[in-house]
């Protein structure tokens, strides 16, 4: 099972998930794709396995996950303060994988019915639909 973490910008959330995946799913392979370099390091601080950063790296990463995981902007061209660019929104968009997404109102994407969660509580949720996926 390879899972595949996707973030930009700082970085902080996927590094949240990473640490989180990794410690309850400790054999799974993590990979992180940063939009960013400081986003890809924040990632590998939090424990994925490998790493790459920029648009081909989604590209290719999107076609050998099995999960994808990341904010919601991650599957919407511009967003993440432009750092996705359509190529990488249409390729997580187009994926074979499961894609777990994490929505955040800051990103100019209004998910209706979405409650204002913290992150703590959609990272918990995100690893508890991983957890329906991976035995």
């Amino acid at each position: 099972m390879k899972i595949l973490l996707i973030d930009g910008q700082g970085g902080g959330v996927g590094r949240q998930l990473a640490i989180q995946i990794k410690q309850a799913f400790p054999d799974v392979q993590l990979a992180a794709v940063g939009t960013n370099t400081i986003a890809t390091s924040a990632m590998l601080k939090g424990g994925a396995d490998t790493a790459a950063t920029g648009e081909n790296a989604v590209l290719v990463g999107v076609r050998k996950a099995d999960i994808i995981i990341g904010p919601l902007g991650i599957a919407v061209a511009d967003s993440l303060g432009g750092e996705i660019t359509p190529a990488m929104a249409n390729a997580v968009a187009q994926s074979d994988a499961k894609r777990i997404l994490l929505p955040f109102k800051h990103c100019d994407n209004v998910i209706v019915g979405v409650s204002d969660f913290t992150l703590g509580h959609l990272i918990q949720q995100a690893v508890e639909e991983i957890r329906k996926i991976i035995p």
